[in-house]
């Protein structure tokens, strides 16, 4: 079976659903449930697909014409197909790779937000500088991306690094790429406190979760221990008279979560069930992704934290990527150009999706 005729199959069972999706969304008696703003969501996203589909199969048909053009006698006409040939290709690959991504996608959570956990690990002050480091990295990758980027929770060290934070990246495909990043992250270089010029290594883990709307994942407020409290800490003082943080405890598994960036007490207690949900729904996530261990584990995108995936080595200006076995440039990297690695893991985990069918 061709590539295409994979596409094929898959897209035609998706417009099958779209249109059933259609005739629900147009009965007016779904409009006011519950349900109706997943239904849209999932609407959204099967356009994502369909919509390149479209053009996807227009320039097959119009690549065959030129093509014909080539082989044709009219020198004029092979001239000007030979000159719309190289784009027209390229712009048909890029967009095999685009539907294959999308309907080869496994996750149903990946055209949601995306909330990133960042902790400082080994390394004391020079971890949590380091967290700050990919923070920064971070956000200049959403600036190229033109994403949306909130501030949940921090927790800075003295030195004006992270102990930990927590950001919502809002945008085109902030939890489909940055999924990617879950996992230990190392950097090894000279620390601004190091006298004799040694190489530390110090670590930072990045958690990534989908944002989990109330609609899907229901908290049992009988279940919850809210505390308000006093903020503390570097970014706290603004609030120092009163008690507008707020941490919420999940007592049947002792999950705690908390925000103090806001005035609002109201506005914070709802940040933090935001975050609370993200994180109990994460544990829904493993055990799913458990279940379908045997083809995870041909995957880059695993989201386990545990794995260490890149080392940022400074002394040798480079980015190395464990999953890809590759290396990339320090600089850029610095400068949010994440680019050519998701490229990458895209590329992998698209190939051992293929295999697997």
């Amino acid at each position: 079976m061709s590539l295409v005729d994979v596409l094929r199959g898959r897209v035609g069972q998706l417009e099958a659903r779209q249109q059933e999706l259609e005739r629900a969304a147009s009965d007016p008696e779904r409009v006011g449930r519950g349900d109706y703003p997943a239904l849209l969501r999932e609407l959204g996203s099967l356009q994502k697909i369909l919509g390149p589909w479209k053009e996807y199969t227009a320039l097959a048909d119009e690549l065959d014409e030129v093509r014909e053009f080539l082989r044709g006698d009219d020198a004029e006409m092979k001239e000007l197909a030979a000159a719309d040939l190289p784009d027209m290709e390229a712009r048909f690959a890029e967009l095999e790779k685009e539907i294959l991504d999308r309907v080869l996608e496994d996750d149903p959570d990946a055209d949601k937000p995306a909330l990133i956990e960042i902790r400082a690990g080994a390394g004391g002050d020079e971890a949590a500088l380091f967290a700050r480091d990919l923070v920064q990295i971070y956000q200049r990758f959403a600036a190229i991306r033109g994403w949306q980027v909130e501030l949940m929770d921090a927790s800075e060290s003295e030195m004006g690094g992270f102990k930990e934070i927590v950001l919502k990246f809002t945008g085109e495909d902030a939890f489909r790429l940055m999924r990617y990043e879950s996992g230990g992250h190392r950097v090894q270089r000279v620390p601004a406190t190091e006298t004799q010029g040694r190489i530390h290594t110090s670590a930072a883990t990045v958690a990534v979760m989908p944002e989990v709307e109330a609609i899907d994942f229901e908290l049992d407020e009988e279940e919850l221990e809210i505390t308000a409290m006093r903020s503390s800490g570097p970014g706290g003082q603004h609030v120092n008279k009163t008690s507008s943080a707020i941490r919420i405890v999940h007592l049947p598994t002792g999950i705690q979560v908390k925000c103090q960036e806001d005035k609002s007490q109201l506005r914070n207690k709802a940040r933090a069930m935001d975050l609370l949900r993200a994180k109990l729904y994460e544990i829904e996530r493993e055990k799913r992704a458990a279940e379908r261990s045997e083809m995870r584990r041909t995957q880059v995108g695993t989201g386990d934290r545990s794995m260490r995936i890149r080392t940022y080595n400074y002394p040798q200006n480079r980015v190395t990527d464990h999953r890809l076995g590759e290396s990339f440039s320090l600089e850029k990297i610095l400068e949010g150009s994440l680019d050519p690695i998701f490229e990458g893991l895209l590329a992998k985990e698209r190939e051992a999706k293929l295999a697997n069918l």
